[in-house]
């Protein structure tokens, strides 16, 4: 009898529901990911995983920001993106309210792979927190005067930009109008145009370049200098 009663106990005991397989199978699969990331390679559009804290997060690249083997721009989207009920969940979440981050590639664990999304905020039903390790990806262009003694001030902030290729090509179109020009516009001054990270503190100061040609912005910061 006793026999009897242990046999039907692991018959019992070995029977797997489909359910049950099914979130054993996933969760087999979330552990390989981990153990086995795909590599990411810059420059082909992948969303990536990145670690927000103890949990993994899909991060979209933008486009044409995804270059950097030090730095990208992502957006932190749902795990389910693309299906509407992803979408709403994510807009509750707080995924939707970020814009655009810098990323540190260091912080990137892989290509993502939907095994990930047992990890994330929205498996948790938990909101992104205030911090996510990633400040806004805005950038700008900063023309300053300088004189040999490193003095000088800022004459013109061009901003915000979404992507480090329109900041550049800007600063290197103001760049190319300042040679030869410089020198008596504002004399005893070395003036130049680089990109630079977007201040958001300092945002009422930035001059909108996509309002107004940038060369014509320029002319008036120079004619108006006080340096």
């Amino acid at each position: 009898m006793i026999r009897r009663m242990f046999s039907r106990c692991a018959t019992t005991l070995s029977a797997v529901s489909p359910e049950d397989q099914a979130v054993v199978d996933e969760f087999r699969a979330m552990l390989a990911a981990v153990r086995n990331p795909k590599p990411w390679t810059p420059g082909r559009a992948q969303d990536v995983a990145v670690r927000v804290g103890p949990f993994i997060e899909r991060g979209r690249p933008r486009p044409g920001d995804d270059h950097g083997t030090d730095q990208i721009a992502v957006a932190l989207v749902h795990p389910d993106t693309h299906h509407a009920a992803g979408h709403l969940h994510g807009h509750q979440l707080g995924y939707t309210d970020r814009g655009w981050l810098r990323c540190q590639t260091t912080g990137i664990l892989g290509t993502w792979q939907p095994a990930y999304a047992l990890l994330s905020h929205a498996a948790a039903n938990l909101p992104l927190p205030d911090d996510v390790g990633m400040t806004p990806a805005h950038y700008g262009v900063h023309v300053e005067a300088r004189r040999s003694d490193g003095t000088g001030n800022t004459l013109l902030r061009l901003g915000p930009y979404t992507q480090t290729w329109l900041a550049s090509r800007d600063a290197d179109r103001l760049t190319t109008e300042l040679q030869g020009r410089a020198a008596t516009v504002v004399p005893g001054f070395t003036i130049t145009a680089t990109s630079a990270p977007f201040d958001f503190d300092d945002r009422d100061n930035y001059s909108n370049p996509y309002r107004t040609d940038v060369t014509e912005l320029l002319a008036a910061a120079l004619v108006g200098a006080n340096v």
